[in-house]
């Protein structure tokens, strides 16, 4: 099946229709939520966790529309071009029963802004947050920003009293290892509690009895039993036991197995996320490398010979067994700026790859590390171990070095790994998202994933630019110029975009959600 046929398909998937009853439902993946802080890590089964038992002002559904949460309407104020007004959702609860009002959306959008929050690239333009009653909510920006209720869909609410109760008001330092009430305990405003939680091993949520949107949503699982089982085999086989009912990464070894049993259903569509390589570019010389007192990939023909020697196109059919489509930029086809001929300009060239390695001085090739999770993208380290005999074919030896995503991510947010592999999901649908993560120079607001050391403050001025651009002609011209920067420097080197294949009891009634962000209150059992 092609890319295209996926994403119609993906809208075209009907919802099992079914009776409410009190049901139980037991969800696996092959990693857990790293932490509970909703602030603390942009990452996507951390977000997927927090979104069954916190809420954001907006949301999107299962089809991926923007939908009222929180907040019920939303639009610039007429008086302030800078200016957007939320107006709250009025009669909310958390659940040890405290209101929701205005002032827990200024303490939360507040610190969502501090140095350790993951998510502060998403509010750099904002000047101000205020409440000028109990029901409404302002938030001012740097100039008019035409996006600002998209960079919200993951931007969770906390209960500003249950913060400052158990001093979890500052951010948790995941990078540092810091340790927190907030990283174990939760206090949201969902469809779900948190009942339990041992942290790689199992967490318990039950329903929310005072769940404000009872009457909105099926709300049918009434129990959630998460637990994270990292080994593929060892997953399939819990799915195909009747040990847990829904898993969202099926392996695509498996996919033929699980869709023909009886009372199990594969179902599948493309995400909106795309994996790729990125380099320490910036660094005057590397730690993992075995070239002395230089750094090979601050050479863009060196990066550029690395993208060549990737063969997509078998990293696809033998590795992802078609499930995947290859990628020329690190931008889904979701995106606001997506180009299909940049999404098709990686090809592969041994002989081209190896006269640039020359070219650069390089003929020989060197040694490099390279880091990878091995229990986040679907088959993360396969695809790392091809990459490692793709590279040797232009004279790179590379060292593999793959750990679980707790160990890996904080490597390339500390800025302690060389060559590394990431997977970036576009929550905003739109390329600024990406921009001011992966590409802004690294700083106090933007840039809190970009490892690979590139600085460019004229590009910088350019990405922050795009927050308070209204014409949205010319903004889609400098998004484009931007990306042809990102593609003629290579920045990153990408691979593929991923298909999902969630897995699942027959009766379980759901589309997937291009986010790979199930939330559970859609969900109706059978």
């Amino acid at each position: 099946m092609s890319f295209k046929t996926l994403m119609l398909a993906a809208s075209a998937t009907a919802m099992i229709a079914a009776g409410a009853s009190a049901e139980t439902l037991r969800w696996a993946r092959a990693g857990d939520a790293l932490t509970l802080d909703p602030h603390a890590q942009n990452e996507g089964p951390t977000s997927a966790m927090a979104h069954q038992i916190m809420e954001t002002l907006v949301m999107r559904d299962h089809s991926g529309a923007l939908v009222p949460s929180l907040a019920t309407e939303w639009a610039p104020s007429e008086e302030n071009p800078n200016v957007w007004v939320f107006k709250l959702r009025e009669g909310v609860t958390f659940h040890d029963g405290a209101e929701f009002d205005s002032e827990d959306v200024v303490f939360s959008l507040n610190r969502a802004m501090t140095p350790d929050s993951d998510y502060k690239e998403l509010l750099a333009s904002v000047k101000e947050v205020r409440a000028p009653d109990k029901f409404t909510v302002e938030i001012e920006t740097d100039g008019p920003n035409p996006i600002m209720p998209n960079n919200l869909t993951n931007m969770f609410m906390m209960d500003k009293g249950w913060a400052e109760a158990n001093n979890a008001v500052k951010v948790q330092d995941y990078e540092g290892g810091e340790d927190t009430f907030a990283a174990k305990n939760a206090n949201g405003t969902g469809p779900y509690k948190l009942v339990s939680r041992e942290p790689d091993v199992k967490t318990v949520l039950a329903a929310n009895e005072t769940y404000w949107g009872k009457d909105e949503f099926p709300l049918q699982v009434t129990e959630i039993v998460y637990t994270p089982i990292q080994n593929a085999a060892t997953r399939v086989a819990a799915l195909l036991s009747g040990e847990v009912d829904f898993i969202q990464d099926v392996p695509v070894q498996d996919l033929e197995r699980v869709a023909g049993t009886d009372g199990l259903d594969v179902r599948t569509a493309p995400q909106n996320r795309v994996i790729f390589f990125g380099m320490n570019m910036g660094d005057a010389d590397l730690t993992s490398d075995s070239v002395d007192g230089k750094n090979p990939l601050a050479d863009v023909r060196v990066r550029q010979a690395m993208s060549k020697a990737i063969n997509r196109d078998a990293i696809q059919q033998v590795v992802m067994r078609g499930q995947s489509a290859p990628a020329g930029m690190i931008s889904p086809p979701f995106v606001n700026g997506w180009d299909a001929d940049m999404d098709a300009s990686s090809s592969t060239d041994i002989e081209g790859a190896k006269a640039l390695m020359a070219e650069a001085g390089y003929p020989d090739g060197f040694s490099l590390t390279l880091n990878c999770p091995n229990d986040r993208y679907i088959n993360d380290e396969a695809i790392c171990q091809a990459a490692v005999g793709m590279l040797a074919q232009i004279g790179i030896t590379v060292n593999l070095d793959a750990k679980p995503k707790a160990q890996h991510f904080p490597l390339i947010n500390n800025l302690e790994t060389d060559f590394y592999m990431l997977g970036w999901g576009v929550p905003t649908y739109d390329s600024e998202y990406i921009f001011n993560f992966l590409v802004h120079s690294k700083g106090e607001k933007y840039g809190s994933w970009n490892g690979t050391r590139y600085s460019n403050p004229e590009l910088d001025s350019k990405i922050v630019a795009l927050a308070s651009e209204t014409d949205l002609p010319a903004r889609d011209q400098q998004i484009g110029d931007i990306w042809q920067v990102v593609q003629d420097e290579q920045l990153y080197i990408p691979i593929h975009h991923q298909v999902l294949n969630w897995g699942m009891k027959s009766g379980v009634g759901t589309i997937v959600e291009p986010e790979d962000s199930p939330k559970i209150k859609y969900f109706e059992m059978n």
